[in-house]
């Protein structure tokens, strides 16, 4: 899983975005009472001094201000004041920040200036306090993210992780909240999918057990045939029955494996190219009158672990299809790095069964819309043997089957 992708980065920036809407939305709130503030304790006291000094001095009457305040008239402003305009302004000398009020009267333009205010650095330590805030509160809100984060993401990775080893653990179905309900839903149906699984299994090998005795006894009865068959017109039908009952049986074979559990890595490595050219001197007859060449293509070393009768099977079933449906032209099956290629030139596949196979090439084709149980099964082969199985239909008619065995190495 990336990372971006993660449930717990998301509630991380989650709560990080809260905490900068917060921490943006306090900062305006407080910059905007700061400034109020300023404007009852500096701008209302000067106008409240320039209310009172302004009638003594037109009066001629002596202006005492209080510390720090000084009350300036015409000529009497300092130069660096003279000119402002009319209201209140904050002006730096030197290193001393001077709060000024000015306007006009009657007798002329005044100032009055503020020389010992404490409230800029007042201001600048509410504005520290608030960035100091800020920081801690962005700090906590990525804790608790955290925090909280593994708090709900880690029960979801051991639910996930029981899920994979079909069983969750009791501290999982035993909680009260959300994730135990899941837990427990999920702890059911996983036993019902075993057991379902577990009575396929069962059905299919006892079947395929009780089918074995009946075919041995079929195959047994043919082959007395075609020994003792005096004729050619007896003999040939003893055989298409000994070749049918033989197909069955490969048949229960494979269906036998497939209801095991996949467990290639001990198996002994199979040489894919050997069977390949085995499947199609096997399936050559089927060609017999029909002006239809069958050719194999050997290519590099390719083999797997897997059981050899599947790997024939899967290769066997897709090879015996072309045989049967291919009316003229040829059929080719190529070895190649990593893969075995089917084609033929056939009348195609039916959308219908196109869409069966998961494939989004190809069209709808003419000709026969029978495919048997070949590619199904060898379709379900290639599933149990991790090994890729597509279609697509060639630009110059007909099928073209690809196996491709994602574990293939090449043998020593």
């Amino acid at each position: 899983m990336r990372s971006a992708d993660s449930l717990k980065r998301r509630i991380l920036v989650a709560f990080l975005l809260f905490g900068i809407g917060a921490s943006v939305f306090f900062a305006a709130v407080a910059a905007i009472a700061v400034e109020g503030i300023e404007v009852e304790l500096v701008d209302k006291r000067l106008e409240a001094a320039v209310a009172w000094a302004a009638p003594r001095q037109a009066a001629g009457l002596d202006v005492n201000m209080p510390a720090g305040l000084r009350f300036h008239r015409n000529e009497t402003i300092p130069a660096p004041l003279q000119g402002m305009a009319e209201g209140v302004h904050k002006v730096d000398v030197g290193d001393t920040r001077l709060h000024v009020l000015a306007g006009h009267d009657a007798r002329g333009r005044w100032v009055m200036v503020d020389h010992e205010s404490d409230y800029d650095k007042i201001e600048l330590v509410v504005y520290s306090m608030f960035a100091i805030v800020f920081a801690g509160f962005l700090l906590l809100a990525a804790l608790l993210g955290r925090f909280l984060g593994t708090r709900v993401v880690t029960p979801i990775r051991a639910l996930a992780q029981a899920v994979g080893n079909a069983t969750a653990p009791p501290e999982l179905t035993a909680r009260k909240d959300e994730l135990g309900v899941l837990a427990r839903a999920l702890e059911e149906h996983t036993g019902e999918l075993r057991a379902f699984l577990d009575r396929e299994r069962y059905f299919t090998g006892d079947v395929s057990h009780e089918l074995r005795t009946p075919l041995s006894v079929i195959m047994g009865a043919a082959e007395i045939l075609m020994h003792e068959a005096a004729s050619p017109s007896l003999r040939a039908p003893a055989e298409r029955i000994y070749r049918a009952a033989q197909e069955a049986a490969e048949c229960i074979t494979v269906l036998l494996l497939l209801a095991r559990s996949p467990e290639l890595g001990n198996l002994p490595p199979v040489a894919v190219g050997a069977i390949a050219r085995e499947e199609v001197d096997k399936y050559r007859p089927l060609l017999d009158g029909k002006p239809v060449a069958i050719a194999f293509l050997d290519g590099p070393a390719l083999a797997v672990r897997a059981p050899r009768e599947l790997c024939a099977a899967a290769i066997g079933n897709l090879v015996r299809n072309a045989c049967q449906y291919t009316e003229q032209g040829e059929v080719r099956v190529s070895l190649l790095h990593g893969r075995v290629v089917v084609e033929d030139t056939g009348p195609g596949l039916p959308a219908a069964v196109i869409a069966t196979l998961g494939s989004s090439t190809g069209g709808p084709s003419s000709g026969s819309s029978g495919t048997g149980l070949g590619l199904a099964l060898a379709r379900r082969i290639c599933d149990f043997l991790d090994a890729g199985f597509a279609y697509e239909a060639r630009a110059s008619g007909g099928s073209r089957f690809t196996i491709t065995f994602n574990h293939a190495f090449t043998p020593p």
